[in-house]
């Protein structure tokens, strides 16, 4: 126990004030546990188990659980910044950490941005007020192509720097060793989690899953966008 308590370099102190600390906490809290979370359900529970698909389509609970879990994230790193933006008095502190630290508040606003701009969804679950089923996400207009490269690219380029972020972030604070064993377990599990699932088939296109496989769907015609992403 004393071995798990101690920081992870017996040379330093572990001495951080109380901003400093809730910095830590807001941004583990976000971008260890509720954002990769965030993640795994969009890319692979898009059809439930047992949901009897394609005779039941446009399960709404990924999309729900994925979008809040990435917005409270996104609000604890706004926190999160505004903590150490207190604590430091504007300076930068280790460039080892703030570097990958800014990058990952940046590509969060572009993310934030970007659902906004996402353009509308059209198609038999969600028609225009004329009864057309024409819509950005319907339709997969320009606008929408965009918006899914942007979105998946960014999303999963920040995962890995706020990985170098937490744990530049834990060498600097001097964090207990328990801390490090932690984290490193639970990403581990994530891993491992998402390859089991990625090799099951289940990172089901998000256009199928909500309107079917038929060709009829416009969407159905074009290539699935994003690496491992399957169409049946």
């Amino acid at each position: 126990m004393d071995w798990l308590l101690a920081p992870i370099d017996s040379t330093r102190a572990h001495d951080v004030g109380v901003l400093m600390s809730w910095h830590g906490r807001t941004m583990v809290a976000a971008w260890v546990f509720l954002i990769p979370v965030g993640v795994l359900l969009a890319r692979f529970f898009k059809v439930l188990p047992g949901q009897d698909w394609p005779r039941r389509l446009d399960s709404k609970v990924w999309w729900i659980g994925h979008l809040g879990l990435q917005q409270v994230g996104a609000l604890l790193t706004l926190v999160g910044l505004l903590l150490i933006l207190l604590e430091t008095r504007g300076g930068a502190g280790a460039v080892s950490h703030w570097l990958p630290g800014y990058f990952v508040v940046l590509a969060c606003l572009i993310l934030i941005a970007a659902g906004w701009l996402r353009g509308s969804k059209g198609g038999p679950t969600d028609p225009a007020p004329d009864g057309s089923l024409s819509g950005d996400h319907y339709d997969m207009t320009t606008r929408r192509r965009v918006f899914e490269y942007v979105h998946k690219i960014t999303g999963y380029l920040v995962l890995a720097v706020a990985a170098i972020a937490i744990f530049t972030g834990l060498w600097h604070a001097n964090a207990a060793r328990w801390m490090w064993l932690v984290i490193a377990l639970w990403w581990i599990f994530l891993i491992a989690l998402f390859v089991i699932l990625q090799r099951r088939g289940l990172s089901l296109d998000t256009y199928q899953a909500i309107w079917g496989p038929d060709d009829a769907h416009p969407g159905n015609r074009l290539k699935p966008i994003g690496w491992g992403v399957k169409r049946r």
